[in-house]
């Protein structure tokens, strides 16, 4: 499968300028033969808002208009998307979520639950879905969103479930520059799956953002990468062969590595034991 990764600008609160510069750049990337194409984080009305008030107001169902327009897209040109947006909870609050999306309609989706004292998510629930993968165009296919990244459970687990690819999508600030140049490099790796993290560009309410999207491979090579602040389009062929073959020969065949092969659980109690420690800024 050849995916593509859109590092592209994002108008706060412009929920059509948005669509349709996604609509450019989709149709970009299917003209070179991109079958799955990942946009940022909160692609669809952006991230720095300033209230809840102000974020319910973008808030969608899902399905919902935004995701009935991209299924719209997909069925002109084909192929598949993965877009961000703010959507309705059941209680009255707002997720940030990620969509994939075909011609078909949503195949699958994902809310954050991993949520830093930032932006939207200042105001937004913590996920309540149980972790999944989605097979697409045969490729096992597993959804996270920016600050999940930093949290080594969340691909680990995906992994397990059969995932190939780790699709993030994210509205990575200055301080995240390291999970930027050395963190997706090592989920892949320690993983052993293709990984694809693409961030956004331009600034919002006086937040700037940092590009550095990347496409890496299962041994955490990088197969593509932008810059801080370009808006462009990334590609990369994959082989879910290789994500899920998770044997390591190294130096001839007296050396071998599998890092989920080799794992010892029970002695990782400890990773999910509870601990009381509150995030600041929340109850």
């Amino acid at each position: 499968m050849k995916i593509a990764g859109v590092q592209c600008d994002i108008r706060i609160g412009d929920v059509e300028s948005n669509l349709s510069n996604m609509s450019k750049f989709y149709q970009e990337a299917r003209s070179n033969g991109a079958e799955l194409v990942v946009f940022p984080e909160c692609s669809v009305a952006g991230y720095c808002f300033d209230s809840f008030k102000e974020a319910l107001v973008y808030a969608e169902d899902i399905p919902g208009p935004s995701t009935s327009k991209i299924q719209e897209m997909c069925h002109a040109f084909g192929g598949s998307a993965v877009v961000g947006l703010l959507e309705n909870a059941e209680n009255g609050g707002v997720f940030n979520s990620l969509v994939l999306i075909g011609s078909e309609g949503v195949l699958a989706s994902y809310r954050k639950i991993h949520l830093p004292y930032l932006g939207v998510d200042r105001f937004t629930s913590y996920g309540d879905k149980e972790f999944s993968v989605v097979s697409m165009g045969g490729v096992n296919i597993g959804l996270n969103i920016c600050y999940d990244a930093g949290f080594p459970e969340v691909a680990r687990i995906l992994t397990l479930l059969g995932a190939e690819l780790i699709v993030l999508s994210t509205n990575w600030p200055p301080p995240a520059k390291c999970i930027a140049e050395n963190v997706i490099r090592t989920r892949a790796m320690e993983n052993g799956v293709y990984y694809i993290a693409v961030n956004r560009v331009g600034s919002e309410n006086g937040n700037q953002f940092i590009g550095a999207s990347s496409i890496c491979s299962p041994n955490g090579d990088v197969l593509a990468l932008a810059g801080p602040d370009e808006e462009v389009v990334l590609y990369a062929d994959i082989d879910p062969l290789k994500a899920s073959n998770k044997l390591r020969v190294h130096e001839g065949a007296d050396h071998m590595t599998n890092r989920i092969a080799d794992r010892r659980p029970e002695m990782y109690s400890k990773i999910v034991e509870h601990h009381s420690l509150k995030s600041p800024g929340r109850d």
